[in-house]
């Protein structure tokens, strides 16, 4: 179950969050266009990988309630990019803001990430389809290094045999 209490597992797949009330994509006085926004991961074998784009969703919906967040996955993974692109469109949205969640400028985020924008634009013409920045030297990426810097993941018992 989501946090509005949706269950996740559903046709609609994971990370669909219920229409804007309010949030980032609520048209904003004189401005008539619902803003959609489909988070990019590179997708993995792991469903437990795939998980943290989910709950990244998630966790944004609670920060701006009422957001049009779908979730998407280069390869490996459903749904795919042309997939979530659909689905922001399907749930209304007139531009839809795609966040690569990459931490570095390789081929996928500079090449294959603008074919998939293209590709989406010239199925909907009618919507616009904006490539954010990926995360990279994001100025608080510092933080989050020296955060995880004092963490420490707990090694595997070693079995002397």
């Amino acid at each position: 179950m989501g946090q509005f209490g949706e269950d996740r597992s559903s046709a609609t797949g994971p990370g669909l969050h219920p229409p804007p009330a309010s949030g980032l994509a609520v048209p904003q006085f004189g401005e008539s266009v619902l803003e959609g926004i489909l988070l990019i991961a590179h997708g993995s074998r792991r469903p437990a990988a795939n998980a943290d784009l989910v709950t990244l969703a998630d966790l944004l919906a609670s920060a701006e309630p009422g957001a049009l967040i779908e979730v998407s996955y280069l390869e490996l993974a459903e749904p795919d990019i042309q997939t979530g692109g659909a689905r922001c469109v399907e749930r209304g949205a007139g531009r839809v803001r795609m966040l690569p969640y990459f931490l570095s400028a390789g081929a996928h985020v500079v090449d294959d990430l603008r074919e998939h924008q293209a590709a989406l634009a010239e199925r909907f013409p009618g919507v616009e389809f904006q490539l954010c920045p990926h995360l990279g030297l994001h100025p608080l990426m510092v933080e989050i290094v020296r955060q995880r810097l004092r963490q420490i993941v707990p090694s595997p018992p070693v079995n002397v045999s």
